[in-house]
Order: structure tokens, then C-alpha cells, then sequence
């Protein structure tokens, strides 16, 4: 069974948007689990990039996997780890990128689940398979590119 928890000052139709690309994105990967989701301003992120990744700037989203290695079969308790998403950097991205907001968040929910699941962009190889399966993912849920 899929869980998701959103903690979240965003609208209602903003979390229903990440809890959807996520559940998407574990659908297509045959996966189940819990996943926890933070939306925090730019500030917030900020810090959590320079406590946790030694990044001293914000960014779009921050994943936490529960476990770390090659491929994660399954948590021995199901949570799959913790994403922490910056609204306000969705919101400036989409408007940068020409796209919807519901285009931005579901992009930054999936990015964030595949980490979670041991994808990575490391290499031009790993970047090009992790960006075709989150085209594939995006294109499932009905969501535009």
C-alpha cells in the first residue's frame, strides 16, 4: 500500500498534484511504500542544502532516501525516505520554463520519488535513462511536457 504525507502551507490542489506524480511515479516502478513530503519556501531549503549537502544555495527539491545503495528492492518497513520540495522555486520555474505550476510540481514530485528509489543523474547515461523514465512517468499521469 502507498502512502504519502504532505505537510504543506500550499493549496489543497498543490498537494493532490504531488500526492498524484508520486503514486504515479511508484505505480510505473511496481512499487509501494511511504513517502513523507515537506513544501517549504526558498529560505527553508537554503538551509536544509547547507546543513545536510554542503549546498549553499536553494533548490527545487531534496530527496531523502530511507536507504541508500543501487537499487532499493524494499525499506524493511516500507517508508521510502523524505522529499522536501520549495513552492516558491516551483512556481518561478514554471513561469521561467513557460510551463504550468501542476507541470513544475509533478516534474519535481517524480524527480524526487526516483531518487528515493536509487535512480540517479551522476553520469550522461544514468541522466538520460532516470529523464526518459520521468517523460514516460509525466506522460502516464496525463501530465504535459
Amino acid at each position: 500500500m502507498t502512502e504519502i504525507e504532505i505537510r504543506t502551507d500550499v493549496p489543497d490542489e498543490a498537494a493532490d498534484i504531488i500526492a498524484a506524480a508520486i503514486e504515479g511515479a511508484l505505480k510505473k516502478q511496481h512499487r509501494e511504500g511511504s513517502v513523507s513530503v515537506t513544501v517549504v519556501d526558498d529560505e527553508t531549503i537554503h538551509g536544509i542544502n547547507k546543513e545536510y549537502r554542503n549546498v549553499d544555495r536553494p533548490t527545487d527539491v531534496i530527496s531523502f532516501p530511507s536507504e541508500e545503495g543501487e537499487e532499493i528492492i524494499a525499506p524493511p518497513d516500507g517508508f521510502l525516505g523524505d522529499l522536501v520540495i520549495s513552492y516558491p522555486r516551483a512556481v518561478a520555474q514554471a513561469e521561467e520554463y513557460g510551463h504550468s505550476i501542476r507541470r513544475e510540481l509533478s516534474f519535481l514530485a517524480v524527480h524526487g520519488t526516483l531518487h528515493l528509489l536509487g535512480y540517479d543523474h551522476m553520469t550522461d547515461e544514468d541522466s538520460k535513462n532516470m529523464f526518459a523514465l520521468q517523460d514516460e512517468i509525466l506522460d502516464g499521469i496525463g501530465v504535459e511536457r
